[in-house]
């Protein structure tokens, strides 16, 4: 399906005192093992459609790509929302977490990763020519650059 392009340039409007960036992946270290990273890989879609299905988890939006390494990038509304999804027993991930720790963990086959960085919206700056609503400007507002935006150094508000 094909998104919408804006033409021009555009910024992320984040209405927040702050914004939880988590990164997650995982690689295929043994790529011929095609049913360990195909289960690894299998456990995801259903946690992104729980999280699309309860905003109150606190997901803001999301961004995947797929490779040998793939990378799945989130907003968040705090790290105490994700972290609340992350031990929640009624959410589609500790089982799988507590799963993969049992069976695939150690073996080499499939690792995974994640980085979590919280950030004041003060240090925030993005910027989006001639794209779809993309990243953080998606998760929140996607809006034109107008005056007094014009710079990197304007955006983030110096």
């Amino acid at each position: 399906m094909a998104q919408q392009v804006f033409p021009g340039r555009f910024t992320a409007s984040v209405e927040r005192s702050d914004v939880t960036v988590f990164l997650i992946g995982m690689r295929a270290n043994k790529w011929w093992q095609v049913g360990r990273v195909m289960w690894t890989a299998s456990r995801m879609p259903p946690m992104l459609q729980h999280l699309m299905t309860h905003p109150d988890a606190g997901m803001l939006g999301m961004q995947n790509w797929f490779g040998r390494t793939t990378l799945l990038l989130t907003y968040w509304e705090s790290p105490e929302h994700l972290q609340r999804f992350a031990a929640d027993r009624e959410a589609p991930h500790l089982q799988p977490w507590r799963d993969f720790m049992r069976t695939l963990q150690g073996t080499g086959s499939v690792g995974v990763w994640h980085e979590t960085y919280q950030v004041p919206t003060k240090d925030l700056e993005a910027v989006y020519v001639d794209m779809p609503a993309f990243g953080l400007a998606a998760a929140t507002r996607h809006v034109p650059i107008g005056e007094g935006m014009k710079t990197a150094r304007q955006r983030l508000g110096r």
